[in-house]
């Protein structure tokens, strides 16, 4: 079901951003957005609910102020350490007379795929179709229509834990607000942020966030692996304050301002007290940062290498969250995963273009991405995905019948 009105809730380690889109004529349209700081969330989970709520609401009144209308529910990003992903395949026998697949043979199969061993405490967030085999024939992205006996799917599988997402829920409903569907952080991201070929060819999206840092690896247009590194750039933060001696606020303005940056100057850095300023050399702010950042980016590679076939090719890093505006980033993440690296900026949308084409906005925009694609719903996740030769076959079907 495609909604008129659809919004994105991410709620950050650092920042709550709502973001609402309506349909217009040429398609869906940013018309509003609300930030407010988060100071109830830590690390992707919830530490404080009534904080929690008061950010929720603060950002919806700013996006409802801002667009001009009054909405009652949200697609809600999720992530933190509890997240897992797993791949899961499953067989159903075509049920039809005609042995024609239909879209109840493929919700079977995909239900079929999402029969694993789950302790009682988590849940299935997402199970996105990768592929689909019918009669043996593999890499099949829209089985709906042909002919065969035995259909089969390879599925991502994503879970986390239910209490972890009910705490987030709970802040949601109490703001206002209803639950439309849920979404792991970087699935938003990648819809925001990464172009098809490039999903095709194989790519790491790094979504680099206050508290965590989100994982999602593509290859042949879909997902293969996602998870969460429980570390973001308020650790960095942190790390400038106490080396340099200074208050988290100043830290983090040179965190934004100077970074990873290699041009040999020197600035002057407000004492803890704020009543007198010091000069510090760039080089020394380097010796700080480069460690953690190199720290992150192995981790999040040593995930990818203990969870990712070795044969697997993949063409490129892409950045994105508010830690991809780190100056300098760019060429310590190069030299970490041995690939190429762009900054992720989210494009997919028209409306408030300069104001959210920001990394930091990704989830936020990539949320009302996933609301507007059919709410989230596997068998459209598998339906949008039909590549142009699936589309040419049924033309060509349609020209001799």
């Amino acid at each position: 079901m495609k909604h008129e009105t659809v919004c994105g809730l991410d709620i950050g380690t650092t920042k709550t951003c709502m973001v609402v889109a309506t349909n217009g004529p040429a398609g869906l349209e940013i018309v509003g957005f609300g930030e407010a700081p988060t100071l109830g969330m830590r690390k992707g989970v919830v530490v404080d609910l009534d904080e929690t709520i008061k950010s929720i609401e603060a950002a919806t009144e700013k996006a409802e102020r801002m667009a001009g209308i009054h909405f009652s529910e949200a697609v809600v990003g999720i992530t933190g350490d509890h997240i897992r992903s797993t791949n899961n395949r499953a067989v159903v026998a075509v049920s039809g007379e005609d042995r024609e697949v239909t879209t109840s043979d493929v919700r079977r199969v995909i239900d079929a795929s999402k029969i694993i061993n789950l302790p009682s405490d988590r849940q299935i967030i997402h199970a996105l179709p990768r592929y689909f085999t019918v009669d043996g024939q593999e890499g099949v992205n829209d089985p709906i229509g042909m002919s065969g006996g035995r259909l089969e799917v390879d599925t991502h599988i994503v879970t986390g834990s239910t209490n972890f997402i009910t705490n987030v829920l709970k802040c949601v409903e109490r703001a206002g607000l209803e639950t439309q569907n849920v979404v792991f952080e970087p699935l938003a991201s990648s819809a925001a942020t990464l172009l098809k070929e490039e999903k095709q060819v194989g790519v790491v999206l790094l979504d680099i966030g206050g508290g965590t840092t989100d994982i999602a690896v593509y290859s042949l247009g879909s997902a293969i692996y996602t998870a969460t590194v429980p570390i973001g750039g308020n650790v960095l933060t942190s790390d400038i304050s106490l080396g340099l001696k200074t208050t988290l606020a100043e830290a983090e303005d040179i965190k934004k301002r100077l970074g990873a940056s290699q041009n040999g100057t020197t600035f002057g850095v407000r004492t803890l007290d704020g009543r007198s300023t010091r000069e510090q050399s760039t080089e020394t702010l380097r010796q700080i940062v480069v460690p953690r950042v190199v720290e992150t980016l192995r981790m999040a590679r040593q995930k990818i290498v203990e969870n990712v076939p070795r044969d697997l090719v993949l063409g490129e890093v892409v950045l994105t969250g508010g830690g991809a505006l780190l100056p300098g980033i760019e060429p310590i993440a190069e030299e970490v995963f041995g690939l190429p690296v762009r900054i992720g900026m989210p494009n997919v949308l028209g409306g408030l273009t300069d104001a959210m084409s920001l990394p930091q906005y990704a989830t936020a925009v990539g949320l009302v991405v996933f609301g507007a694609n059919g709410n989230g719903d596997e068998v459209s996740h598998a339906r949008r995905r039909s590549t142009v030769g699936a589309r040419v076959q049924r033309w060509l079907a349609d020209l001799w019948t």
